[in-house]
């Protein structure tokens, strides 16, 4: 049995761990971490096993090796430049043969080449890992101050049904329009924080969470910021006009939306009972209605601010939302820099950080190692493959099979599969053109076909964490909903733009 298939074991068991958290008692952050470090650890121990590197030959006879530059580019390259710099000859430009002037090295050698390459591939998907990670943890910090000061009490005081299901269209729909508008991730957040103010019952609570998983999911495949395939597919030119993103892809998306809350519309019966006012009241006499207001504005400006500096600058996101965290931190530091040692304390941000919840963030972090470990042995490739093959090319089974499998698996390594798989065609209407609809419907189902696991998406992970939802719960609750709405838009879009 190869290293390939026991990591799968091993991704597998790990993954069966973190559905049955609650019956096998182990935190599905523990389970997580294991899983990304044991599949990094064994690639790390056996890597040539995967590359297919025979460590009896030297550095130079193995970039020769047309059949492993074929396979792993990457390692291809990372060699070249290895070499270059060990030979000192950086003025030199890259050409096919370059490497018959490099020098020899010994056999011996080759294996500690092999794990410079393994360290290589570990901090290239780090870097994205702790964006993401660093991106959560502000918005949250972000959230959780403005909560500090009541400030939702903006929003909530506005919302005065307490019928489930008029209260579930005015999340749903709100959820789905501020997802777009921020993304899917920043805005779950928000919105557990809003529901966390109108319903007490923890049942209740979980179930308007997972359709906010849904709505956040459906909202932000529409828009170019707000899911990160989304933004992949717009940054990279496959889908390079913002209009045609918006214009071809909201009514499906919406229809993700509908479908669902028109199913719970006869499902979920019922009034929504308030917490109780003490829950509200710990900072109540802190805050002025005018500092309440302040920091709630000026925490949405900063979510919002963060799409814009991602445009301006073509940074990674993280940076925009530290950025709005230091704004918002130094404002209210001044904002209350009168008021006595204790009142200041229990509004800091230092106070604030220690209601983050930890354990959802390395919960994030092993996850996502996991699959990035799976993304490195190839095997994610592999699976975009097999869909060409078994699907005979059609773009509508592909996409929804790749929607689907973003449920199991991170979707943002899928679509960079299908980006690589694809090439952006220049022939006049292909469907693999620029704004062509095979990367439109590849947006739609990579963006919304998440929400079918609770682990499947950004969104689906925070609320996951934020409100402790168990992996069964969501299955056994949410699921059927999400997967009926996914297949009602992907039918939408088919008839939309059927040939």
């Amino acid at each position: 049995m190869g290293i390939e298939m026991i990591m799968v074991i091993v991704f597998v068991v790990g993954y069966l761990a973190i559905a049955l958290e609650h019956n096998i008692k182990v935190d599905k952050a523990a389970s997580a971490l294991l899983i990304g470090m044991i599949c990094w650890g064994m690639y790390a121990i056996w890597p040539e096993d995967h590359l297919g590197v025979d460590e009896g030959v030297t550095v130079k006879e193995l970039s020769m090796d047309t059949t492993i530059a074929e396979h792993n580019p990457r390692f291809h390259d990372a060699m070249y430049k290895e070499q270059m710099h060990d030979a000192d000859s950086l003025k030199l430009n890259y050409q096919p043969g370059a490497y018959k002037n490099l020098p020899t090295r010994n056999p011996e050698e080759t294996h500690t080449y092999v794990q410079h390459y393994v360290e290589h591939g570990l901090m290239h998907h780090l870097y994205d890992i702790a964006g993401i990670l660093f991106f959560l943890l502000g918005a949250m910090t972000i959230v959780e101050l403005i909560d500090a000061h009541e400030g939702f009490a903006i929003i909530t005081d506005r919302i005065k049904t307490t019928n489930k299901i008029t209260l579930l269209w005015v999340i749903c729909i709100l959820t789905f329009f501020m997802s777009a508008a921020l993304d899917n991730l920043t805005t779950s957040i928000v919105m557990i924080s809003v529901i966390r103010k109108l319903i007490k019952s923890q049942e209740t609570r979980w179930l308007f969470g997972g359709f906010i998983i849904i709505a956040a999911n459906a909202g932000g495949a529409w828009s170019p910021i707000g899911d990160v395939t989304t933004t992949m597919l717009w940054n990279n030119g496959q889908i390079p006009s913002t209009t045609i993103i918006i214009v071809n892809l909201i009514i499906p998306s919406l229809v993700a939306l509908l479908v669902p809350l028109g199913i719970a519309s006869f499902l979920v019966k019922g009034q929504v009972e308030r917490p109780d006012v003490v829950v509200n009241s710990e900072h109540a006499d802190l805050t002025t209605p005018r500092e309440r207001n302040f920091v709630f504005f000026l925490g949405l400006a900063g979510l919002l601010f963060v799409p814009v500096f991602k445009t301006l600058t073509h940074l990674p996101p993280f940076t925009g939302m530290m950025l709005s965290l230091g704004v918002l931190w130094m404002a209210t530091e001044i904002l209350h820099s009168k008021k006595t040692k204790e009142l200041r304390r229990n509004l800091s941000v230092i106070s604030v950080l220690q209601k983050v919840d930890t354990a959802s963030v390395l919960f994030f972090l092993g996850i996502l190692m996991a699959v990035a470990a799976l993304q490195e042995v190839g095997h994610l490739n592999e699976v975009a493959g097999f869909l060409e093959s078994a699907m005979n090319g059609n773009m509508y089974t592909i996409n929804v099979s790749i929607g689907l499998l973003s449920a199991i698996v991170d979707n943002v390594p899928l679509v960079a599969a299908a980006q690589g798989m694809y090439p952006i065609s220049h022939e006049a209407g292909s469907i693999y053109a620029a704004n062509g609809e095979f990367w439109q419907f590849l947006a739609y189902c990579a963006g919304t076909g998440g929400s079918a696991l609770i682990i499947g998406s950004a969104a689906g992970v925070a609320v996951m964490g934020l409100e402790k939802i168990s992996f069964g719960w969501y299955l056994k609750k949410i699921s059927l909903y999400a997967i009926v709405g996914y297949a009602a838009g992907a039918f939408t879009y088919f008839m939309m733009f059927k040939p």
